[in-house]
């Protein structure tokens, strides 16, 4: 592990633009520079460096950061990865923690793993490409599927003798130990210790995992031996650094495409991904006949939220296509599905199709998951029991969906093409939404005083609601405002990371007498911690936690602070708040000031953002309290008969209302209902 003196002075060393100039040609533009973003496609630059900040971002994609998360995102490297990178660059030497005793035994088990399963990738290769056998059998292979020599290197594909002993013999003349030899599965003992090479006598396709090391392979019995055989393809079992379902073919090869195209093509064979990339679609991967994981799944959304499932049309295919769809879904995936023509597989189509050809057809025949589903289970269905059984099977898919707009506009074209009521479909989806969530906090918020814990500023009497900041008190359940994503919300961080440190009220006083003076970033936790409020984000409650409690000290800085946080996330997302404010060129020099009028300005600043502050945390109430409005309405419609229920939720409706008046008037608005 890299300890944190040497991770600092690495972050010291890199200078972004340095960095940057590596991939990007850029040009002067006043104090920052510019260039087209490697990211996107573009013909006009948008991608704009700032040296004084450190920071890079693009306007038209919003990709971005510090020297550490560029090199993260263009060479799709892991944090300690890209640290590496820039030490190497930086000719810096690195220092690594010392590690327990225990963490060094496993460590250093899981890299003889790796060490040995790069020995035999090339082992496999070399008897591909220079073993007469190879040659004339592996290579031919091959060859017979359509894949050209530069294919084939790129993916070191290989082929392994049919003497069942030589790879061990091989591998033990190196110096390998048996340990390590049948710890990756390369081999397996027999019980007089002889040690049986697993993949004798096959072509050879090394899995590379995310970061570039060998995690496994799969090993295809030839075509004139492939009758009778029980297994035709072996792959790698279950070891310290392999796992089936954690890894996905080709990812190695793809990563890069998929992050530039914003999209990942998932097929089910290693043929298929090759074929493609030789066809020139590189954004491909394999999940090799596994469902998908939620290991999978995180790992591709590392590069991209948008993921094509392309199988052949067959019955197989399109049960393959409805494997594990709905937790892509869930993880926020957006999900579109296409069937080949004909029965063919995508290793087919590929061979016989273009690039641009592929691409057309993929463009004008992939499908909405939704509308795919939709098609499948009930074009043509007559039988009400089955039509029924789809539908429910397709609101259950809706359910799963995280973003409620988007889950409303499925339910509503559901609605429209299916021809059955949008209230009756979304009934249905929100019995699935209940079995799978836990039973929700009443919605009763109350218009109240926080007077009796509200800090005052000397001689001033209770702050109340109408009394801003801390006024407004809207009681809302702990952990969610229900507004997370909401430009309010993205208002309020932007304000916190601009400007978080800077104190907005002077010579506070709490309860017990002591006297403080608030910044930015405690006032907005305060004020919504009063409340029970928070941003319903672990990420942006996160910054707001971190900003109240280190802008007590008076020498911190919010800005830099998070443009260069450890946290990777924190750090592109505070790029991406504060981006608008470095595009701009430099601002001009306003000469010396005296003290009097650097005082006044202070104080004009101080007040600027007091009013800002205060102002954003009304948006904030009043969203939360817009948004419980529409939750209560709904919860009527659904109410049917209940007198006792609908009559409870209309004194909620009043108290809301009464709050909702009560913001409004503090925000100006004229129009109270």
């Amino acid at each position: 592990m890299i300890d944190r003196q040497t991770v600092e002075k690495i972050k010291d060393a890199a200078n972004i633009v340095d960095v940057v100039s590596e991939f990007v040609t850029l040009k002067k533009s006043g104090a920052n520079y510019k260039g087209l973003c490697p990211f996107h496609n573009e013909k006009t630059p948008s991608f704009y460096v700032s040296p004084a900040r450190g920071t890079c971002h693009c306007f038209g994609c919003g990709k971005g950061g510090n020297a550490v998360t560029f090199i993260m995102e263009h060479e799709q490297l892991t944090y300690p990865e890209a640290l590496r990178w820039l030490a190497k660059k930086y000719h810096i030497e690195i220092h690594e923690r010392e590690l327990t005793n225990e963490e060094k035994e496993e460590q250093s088990k899981r890299e003889s793993m790796f060490i040995v399963n790069e020995w035999a990738e090339k082992y496999f290769e070399n008897l591909l490409h220079n073993h007469p056998d190879g040659q004339a059998i592996g290579m031919q292979y091959f060859r017979s599927r359509g894949f050209r020599d530069d294919v084939i290197k790129k993916f070191n594909l290989g082929y392994d003798l049919p003497d069942r002993f030589l790879l061990g013999t091989a591998a033990k003349q190196k110096g390998y130990k048996t340990e390590f030899l049948t710890a990756t599965g390369l081999c397996y003992q027999t019980e007089r210790g002889e040690l049986i090479d697993r993949f004798a006598g096959r072509v050879v396709f090394p899995w590379t995992g995310v970061s570039g090391k060998v995690v496994g392979f799969t090993a295809r019995v030839l075509d004139k031996r492939t009758k009778g055989v029980n297994q035709k393809y072996v792959n790698s079992p279950d070891s310290e650094v392999f796992h089936k379902d954690h890894e996905l073919y080709g990812i190695w090869q793809a990563k890069r495409a998929i992050a530039k195209e914003d999209r990942v093509y998932m097929v089910e064979g290693q043929a298929d991904v090759i074929s493609m990339h030789q066809c020139g679609i590189e954004n491909v991967v394999a999940n090799s006949g596994t469902a998908l994981s939620i290991h999978q799944i995180h790992m591709l959304h590392r590069f991209t939220s948008n993921i094509t499932l392309i199988y052949d049309g067959d019955a197989a295919g399109i049960h393959a296509a409805l494997r594990g769809t709905d937790m892509l879904l869930s993880e926020g995936m957006s999900l579109r599905v296409l069937l080949l023509p004909g029965g063919q597989d995508p290793d087919e189509f590929a061979r016989t199709h273009t690039a641009d050809d592929f691409k057309k057809y993929i463009e004008e025949h992939q499908e909405d998951f939704i509308q795919f589903k939709t098609d499948l289970l009930l074009k043509g269905e007559t039988d009400p029991k089955k039509r029924a059984d789809g539908i429910s099977s397709i609101v259950e898919s809706i359910s799963v969906i995280q973003d409620p707009i988007l889950r409303d506009t499925y339910i509503h074209d559901c609605s429209q093409r299916i021809g059955i009521s949008e209230a009756t479909l979304i009934n249905r989806m929100n019995g699935f939404i209940r079995s799978l969530s836990p039973a929700p906090h009443s919605l009763s918020p109350t218009l109240h005083s926080l007077s009796p814990s509200l800090p005052r500023r000397e001689g001033e009497s209770n702050t109340t609601l109408d009394s801003p900041p801390y006024g407004g008190g809207v009681r809302g359940e702990a952990g969610g405002s229900g507004a997370a994503s909401s430009p309010g919300v993205l208002a309020l961080l932007r304000l916190i990371i601009k400007h978080g440190e800077c104190v907005i009220y002077k010579d506070v006083k709490d309860d017990e007498g002591n006297v403080h003076n608030l910044t930015v970033a405690q006032v907005i936790a305060y004020s919504l911690g009063q409340d029970g409020l928070d941003f319903g984000n672990d990420l942006y409650n996160a910054i707001l936690n971190e900003a109240a409690e280190k802008s007590s000290d008076p020498q911190w800085k919010s800005e830099p602070y998070f443009l260069h946080h450890d946290d990777i996330n924190i750090c592109q997302l505070a790029t991406q708040l504060s981006a608008d404010r470095y595009r701009i060129t430099e601002q001009k020099d306003e000469g010396p000031q005296n003290k009097e009028a650097e005082l006044q300005r202070e104080a004009n600043k101080a007040e600027a953002l007091r009013n800002q502050t205060e102002h954003l945390l009304l948006d904030f109430r009043m969203a939360y309290v817009e948004k419980h409005l529409k939750e209560i309405q709904a919860e009527m419609s659904r109410a049917g008969n209940d007198i006792a229920k609908i009559k409870k939720l209309m004194a909620d409706y009043k108290d809301m209302q009464q709050i909702r008046n009560a913001l409004a008037k503090q925000l100006g608005n004229s129009i109270i209902l």
